[in-house]
């Protein structure tokens, strides 16, 4: 069996969804046009059923949506947060057929041992600990069969969600959040080009002491598999109850983690799930997954950079600005202060210089008060079609969010802030990103 966009392929998946999907429509339909009233929290847990079964790219789109303010319905999101990125694993038959195709008959010795199990499983690939023949322990990511096939597959039932859901809510236009995921999925299933993005985490993250990335094995990396030498640590989730300096040590090193890539060289991890990072015996964490990065042009890290400032002053002329920088079109008067009820709250923790929480609240998710009250004023003004580069950006802003609530951190952001900021140049921030892509052989 290959993993070809073969038609078998395609349909298979497309049928083991398709009747819960028509079956959500229809009753979206008869409540439009019928008058009835429609049960959203129970046509979210069908979908959620349809879409849990999947061992495919869809979990991680269901991760990815659940996290942006009203890209889909709070009905979808709830039930979607709920699905998990650990699939079950495929047997070691497929683990034995899949290391032949890439490392050759003679896979096995080119290891002192292999672990049979999976160590971990999720949504594209499942990962096995292994030991080269000097005792390095190493994780071999493998990628599952069908992967190209799955991923076309699962974006045609995303088109189907995105079309269910403009005929429920026109606030946001989903047309640019599916172009972004669509190209971010697809370059998840190049292993080598996810190499390639290891080798420019470690360049940008040289001078960062409390962050870890692993590196890779060169002679052992396919486009579907990846051996990176192995990273022992906690989960984060472990240190919920740790003394706060401890809890704060850890949000320091991950606020540095995601944010000097960002302001430095215009890249950033778009995958902030609590599987992706664990904490060091010193409370550094290691940096884990870069399947899913973006790369900004300058001009965008300069709109967020610039937004800060045309909040803090109070300058509407220098936000517009700033908006245009990231790519939002046509921006009136009424769209500009809906847009900053949402950056008010991103940015409030970095304007005041204080040791505080990341937000005022001990629960609840993350924004989602605002959220809810952006999405109300949008639908009155018409709604709004947000930029390609706004999407991975905000899911890293209250992905990291919701972390540093969890942990109750308290620290002064300001002056983190200001401290990767300090210096910031565009046409700097240009020529270094060109020059580390250029050394990684990595495209922007």
């Amino acid at each position: 069996m290959t993993d070809e966009n073969t038609f078998y392929g395609q349909a298979k998946r497309y049928a083991r969804v398709g009747t819960a999907m028509a079956g959500i429509g229809a009753r979206l339909g008869a409540s439009r046009y019928l008058g009835r009233t429609l049960d959203n929290s129970k046509y979210a847990a069908e979908l959620t059923q349809a879409l849990g079964g999947l061992k495919g790219p869809v979990m991680k789109v269901a991760q990815i949506l659940a996290t942006i303010p009203d890209a889909i319905p709070t009905e979808y999101a709830d039930e979607l947060r709920q699905l998990q990125t650990n699939a079950p694993p495929m047997g070691f038959p497929f683990v034995r057929r899949r290391m032949r195709g890439e490392l050759g008959e003679k896979w096995q010795t080119r290891f002192k041992r292999f672990e049979r199990d999976a160590a971990h499983a999720a949504s594209l690939g499942q990962v096995h600990k292994a030991w080269l023949e000097d005792d390095t322990p190493v994780a071999c990511k493998l990628q599952y069969p069908e992967m190209g096939s799955a991923i076309e597959s699962d974006l045609k039932q995303l088109k189907l969600i995105f079309s269910i859901y403009k005929r429920y809510d026109d606030a946001i236009s989903t047309r640019r959040i599916y172009e972004e995921l669509s190209e971010r999925l697809r370059e998840e299933l190049d292993y080598e080009r996810e190499a390639r993005a290891i080798a420019l985490y470690d360049l940008m993250l040289a001078d960062v002491p409390e962050v870890t990335v692993p590196t890779t094995v060169p002679d052992l990396c396919t486009k579907r598999l990846l051996t990176m030498h192995w990273l022992s640590g906690r989960p984060l989730m472990d240190f919920r109850d740790a003394e706060p300096e401890t809890r704060n040590a850890i949000a320091r090193s991950m606020f540095k983690a995601w944010y000097t890539p960002f302001y430095y060289y215009g890249v950033i991890h778009g995958d902030p799930h609590m599987g992706n990072y664990q904490v060091r015996d010193d409370f550094g964490i290691n940096l884990l997954d870069f399947g899913c990065i973006r790369i900004f042009p300058a001009r965008f890290v300069e709109g967020v950079i610039e937004l800060y400032h045309a909040l803090d002053q109070d300058d509407m002329e220098r936000a517009v600005y700033a908006y245009e920088c990231w790519g939002f079109e046509r921006i009136d008067h009424d769209l500009l202060e809906i847009l900053n009820i949402w950056a008010r709250f991103l940015y409030k923790p970095l304007m005041q210089d204080s040791v505080q929480r990341i937000q005022d609240q001990e629960s609840g998710r993350y924004g989602a008060e605002v959220a809810a009250k952006v999405h109300k004023e949008l639908k009155r003004v018409g709604g709004v079609e947000p930029p390609r580069e706004f999407v991975l950006m905000d899911r890293a802003a209250i992905g990291l969010g919701s972390v540093f609530m969890h942990l109750r951190a308290e620290i002064n952001w300001h002056r983190m802030f200001h401290d990767l900021i300090a210096d910031f140049d565009p046409k700097r921030l240009e020529a270094r990103q060109a020059e580390a892509l250029r050394t990684v052989g990595l495209s922007s």
